[in-house]
């Protein structure tokens, strides 16, 4: 077994952990863990280097025995590719204070390793954004070549489909719509929303003037599902069609995946293509009427995929990470994979 720290950073928080992992880089035990703070956007980009090198001198401190032993550190971020700096530096300032080789990753990369189990195949994470990405898997020695795709992943304004903020945004939008009196269908979101946020008048100085809107607007997402399973309408159909958003993303990863025969344009559906999809994150767990739409619209899209179901969390992903870029068995990926 191998020490490794894993780093999770996502909209709504962050943590680190020691964990042991297999020879595989799998089957992670976690030792012990410790929270850190949520990122913000500002003019300047995103904090979230700032957390990573905070999570990681926290880490030292707090286990300063066990710290010795880690043999990678492996950094699941959001925003990490669009909304920050190049963190090669920082990764290669890490590395060197702490005599541990660092690599860091998009969080969808190491939520793929940990739903996935370190094989090939599409996951659409469904968090306080969303984004779908897709890997045939390592090779015969266990390298993971440069070949991830993705779709989605480009933030609460422009895209993030079908996740917490989008959940969120599109749920105040109804519930305003209902208080203007152009659409009644809303008045239960309408409801939940004056009792989380105040009066609807209040909400525009609430989010606009915060640098962690994207997870404010999350956290209405909690309100949609609990509405949902009181039987609103409303709420199910928009659960529903975060469902449907989450699979015409995996799809999409996963079709950007596949090997094509030039002279048909047909799929090659072996040796490796990401046949297996999988739906994660804590958005996942929302309600059936967002799993089952998610199910339902992978199989008209592309009858051939088999859903699996989630062997593992972002954090498992992180030890992963960590442990195959310690061995020198990753590759990077522009706005990827930084080793």
């Amino acid at each position: 077994m191998t020490l490794v720290l894993g780093i999770d950073i996502g909209g709504t928080g962050s943590r680190a952990a020691l964990g042991e992992v297999d020879d595989a880089g799998s089957a992670p035990r976690i030792i012990d863990q410790l929270t850190g703070t949520r990122i913000e956007i500002g003019s300047s980009g995103s904090t979230v280097l700032d957390v990573v090198r905070e999570l990681v001198r926290s880490a030292a401190e707090t286990w300063p025995d066990r710290f010795s032993e880690v043999s990678g550190i492996g950094i699941g971020a959001t925003g990490i590719a669009s909304l920050a700096e190049d963190p090669s530096a920082d990764l290669a300032e890490i590395s060197a204070e702490h005599g541990v080789p660092a690599v860091a990753a998009i969080d969808a990369v190491t939520a793929h390793l940990g739903a996935l189990g370190g094989t090939g195949g599409a996951i659409t994470v469904l968090g306080t954004g969303a984004i779908a990405i897709a890997h045939p898997g390592p090779d015969e020695s266990g390298t993971w070549s440069s070949a991830w795709s993705r779709a989605d992943g480009w933030g609460h304004l422009f895209g993030d489909r079908g996740g917490g903020a989008w959940l969120g945004r599109q749920g105040l939008e109804l519930a305003l719509r209902t208080h203007d009196g152009t659409d009644e269908r809303g008045r239960a979101l309408l409801e939940a929303a004056s009792r989380r946020f105040g009066p609807p008048a209040s909400w525009p100085g609430q989010f606009y003037t915060r640098n962690d809107r994207a997870g404010l607007l999350a956290e209405f997402a909690i309100d949609i599902a609990e509405t949902a399973r009181s039987g609103d309408a409303a709420s199910a159909d928009l659960l529903r069609e975060a469902g449907r958003e989450a699979a015409r993303s995996a799809v999409a990863a996963a079709r950007r995946s596949s090997r094509e025969d030039p002279a048909t344009g047909r799929a090659d559906r072996t040796a490796g293509h990401p046949t297996r999809i999988a739906l994660t994150g804590g958005v996942a767990a929302a309600g059936s009427h967002l799993v089952e739409e998610f199910r339902i619209e992978t199989g008209h899209l592309d009858p051939n995929v088999t859903i699996v179901e989630s062997a593992g969390g972002p954090l498992a992903g992180a030890f992963t990470l960590g442990h195959l870029g310690a061995g020198g068995k990753l590759s990077a990926q522009d706005r990827i994979i930084w080793t």
